[in-house]
């Protein structure tokens, strides 16, 4: 008759193992398993790895719907352009759009929402870097996320000076004669509007940051400080890459 296999029991954890002890785990580990805890980010069934890729992949796909928003946004701009009315004395088709003088803080907020770009770039670059990330692995300490902090910090500062400079165009357009609620120049309209729903996504993102210094410091796993990380930063770049689209209209398309 074939012999029954009796697996043996799983070890119970010990409490002190000693030098040279078995490790204090509820099983030892069998052969052809493979990977173990320090191998999670190579798993591609679960781990952090295939979580980062998750959330990037839902980030890319919102950010994609925005960009679409924008070009949409763009396309009005155009079409908007275009637009004539009859004038009464000689009946004949008369533009009515008149471009706008842009206030020049624009291009001061501009090269702020570039240098912020960069700065969360860094902070990205940071949390993910190797050596850094092993040490907090290991318990060594927190190297990765004192480095990442200050740049984080510094996005938030330029984002904030973005927000106030775009404030403060809108009150020299509107001491120039140039006021919202003045829809018979259709430049100024659209120059709030584009301006002003641009300003709606980046307070979000600065929201994002706010909440993204929150998880680094709360968050005790290093792989979700890092997706955290990463998720905020795509976030930043695609709004700084529609600024430059928005503004580079604003300049060349009136």
């Amino acid at each position: 008759m074939p012999s029954i296999f009796t697996p043996t029991p799983a070890e119970t954890e010990r409490k002190s193992p000693g030098i040279g002890g078995k490790p204090p785990v509820d099983r030892r580990p069998t052969g052809g398993g493979g990977g173990g805890g320090d191998d999670e980010w190579h798993n591609s069934r679960h781990g952090p790895r295939e979580l980062l890729y998750r959330i990037r992949a839902f980030v890319f796909c919102a950010l994609a719907g925005d960009m679409m928003f924008f070009v949409v946004l763009v396309v009005l701009f155009y079409a908007r352009q275009t637009s004539t009315h009859l004038d009464p004395d000689s009946l004949q088709q008369i533009g009515d759009w008149h471009p706008v003088l842009l206030p020049p803080i624009l291009f001061l907020n501009t090269a702020a929402l570039l240098l912020s770009s960069l700065t969360m770039e860094f902070a990205r670059q940071h949390i993910f870097r190797e050596f850094d990330v092993l040490e907090e692995w290991l318990g060594l300490g927190r190297p990765a996320l004192k480095r990442t902090l200050p740049w984080v910090a510094a996005t938030l500062i330029l984002g904030a000076l973005f927000l106030a400079g775009q404030v403060t165009a809108w009150k020299q357009l509107t001491a120039q004669g140039f006021a919202f609620d003045r829809w018979s120049t259709p430049a100024s309209y659209f120059f709030y509007v584009i301006t002003g729903l641009h300003a709606a996504h980046l307070v979000l993102g600065v929201l994002g940051l706010i909440a993204c210094l929150c998880l680094l410091g709360w968050l005790k796993r290093v792989d979700y400080r890092q997706i955290a990380v990463d998720a905020t930063a795509w976030f930043w770049h695609t709004m700084g890459l529609a600024w430059l689209l928005l503004f580079a209209v604003l300049i060349f398309g009136q």
